[in-house]
């Protein structure tokens, strides 16, 4: 019995860009390949990757059920922002079902907040569940809605509320960076060891982290910083650390609270990308440093289609 597999978030940035390099993967056989949309518009977008529509609300645990069961659906890439996690966990109790029937090994993949529920409640279910931990992901996305980035669109927002590009740390934090297309490879990479059976290490043992390295934030600050005053959204492409009244100005701009703001622009995360070379094979195509080289064009993306 094939698999029948579920992408969420199918419009975003992720998600997206996973549908358009779909079917050039040439992945192992499944049953089929289905896409969580909101409109008839999106619906008729995701066709065109050899995915078929189903529309239904992601946070109603009936109809999350629905979907799954019906459809025998054994594989979930769960790409949607959903915290807290009732999402997840109507998706984990509805495949839980599926498994309960079919008596086949199901696999949830989960890309956002909440990792440690994920884990437990999808052991409690005995579904192998992924967790991908974020980096920060950059470059033109190759779906068909929503095609820039998230880290990289904060900086923006924050710098055109604030009128300066503000550091939120203090020593000199770094994060781990991917490409866009090197997220998609790994999401396709993983993909193709569920279906090949083969095992990949899930739960405790699944976490994988997206990225060819690491960059420091100040450094990321300063290229982009560049890019804004060149085209005039800001005066001054010197970088300097944010007060209480800069934090403020920044959190306006990205719709948060001031003390949220370092949340999304800034902390320190030193791990590596070990298990995705490890268990996937996965290999960048494009060096940490390359986020830097390409912050211009960035920029220029960003400014062209932010809302």
């Amino acid at each position: 019995m094939s698999h029948s597999i579920l992408i969420t978030g199918g419009s975003g940035y992720l998600g997206g860009s996973l549908l358009a390099r779909w079917n050039e993967a040439n992945l192992p056989a499944y049953d089929k390949l289905f896409a969580l949309v909101r409109t008839p518009e999106q619906a008729e977008a995701v066709k065109q990757y050899g995915a078929e529509p189903l529309i239904f609300d992601a946070y109603n645990e009936a109809e999350v059920r629905a979907a799954v069961v019906d459809n025998n659906i054994s594989v979930v890439y769960h790409l949607i922002a959903s915290f807290p996690h009732v999402s997840q966990s109507y998706f984990l109790k509805a495949m839980a079902e599926v498994k309960s029937n079919t008596g086949r090994d199901v696999h949830f993949l989960h890309a956002i907040d909440a990792d440690n529920f994920v884990i437990e409640e999808a052991e409690k279910h005995g579904i192998r569940s992924y967790i991908f931990v974020p980096s920060v992901v950059y470059g033109e996305g190759e779906g068909f809605d929503n095609r820039i980035s998230i880290q990289t669109v904060a900086i923006v927002r924050a710098a055109e509320a604030a009128k300066r590009v503000y550091r939120v740390d203090t020593g000199r934090p770094a994060w781990p960076v991917c490409h866009v297309r090197d997220n998609t490879n790994m999401y396709l990479e993983l993909m193709r060891k569920i279906l090949a059976n083969e095992n990949p290490g899930y739960g405790k043992d699944g976490y994988y982290l997206a990225a060819s390295g690491s960059v420091a934030w100040d450094d990321l600050y300063a290229a982009m910083a560049k890019a804004l005053a060149k085209r005039n959204i800001i005066d001054d492409a010197t970088v300097v650390m944010a007060n209480d009244q800069n934090l403020e100005a920044m959190g306006e701009g990205l719709g948060c609270a001031p003390d949220e703001v370092p949340l999304q622009l800034g902390g320190s995360c030193t791990l590596t990308a070990d298990r995705g070379a490890k268990e996937l094979g996965w290999e960048p195509l494009y060096k940490p440093e390359h986020i830097l080289e390409y912050a211009d064009a960035e920029v220029d993306f960003i400014l062209r289609n932010k809302d």
